[in-house]
């Protein structure tokens, strides 16, 4: 397999990352067995296959609304430095006149 089954291994307790499960059915679809991505990921073979058949899990849109999210999320975070800017330069302005 790769190297990355140390860093791709979800610690027992703590769910499975967004990012891991596209990289665990890429795996899966590469012909890897179900019995490596189980002891790989630290998912029972249910959960694998939930994850697979689209029973609840994330679908084949889920990386595209993923990104669309991302991208929205860093027009905005954009958008709120640029009035925080423009805030704390009309507070500066206002405090420097004395009506």
């Amino acid at each position: 397999m790769t190297e990355r089954r140390a860093t791709s291994k979800a610690k027992k307790g703590q769910g499975i990352t967004e990012e891991q499960i596209v990289a665990l059915l890429r795996e899966a679809d590469a012909g890897a067995t179900i019995d490596e991505l189980c002891s790989m990921y630290g998912i029972s073979s249910g959960t694998l296959a939930m994850l697979r058949g689209g029973n609840g899990g994330p679908g084949s849109s889920d990386p595209a609304r993923l990104k669309h999210l991302e991208e929205e999320n860093r027009r905005l975070r954009a958008l709120v430095a640029d009035l925080t800017l423009s805030n704390q330069a009309l507070k500066s302005a206002v405090s420097k006149k004395k009506w």
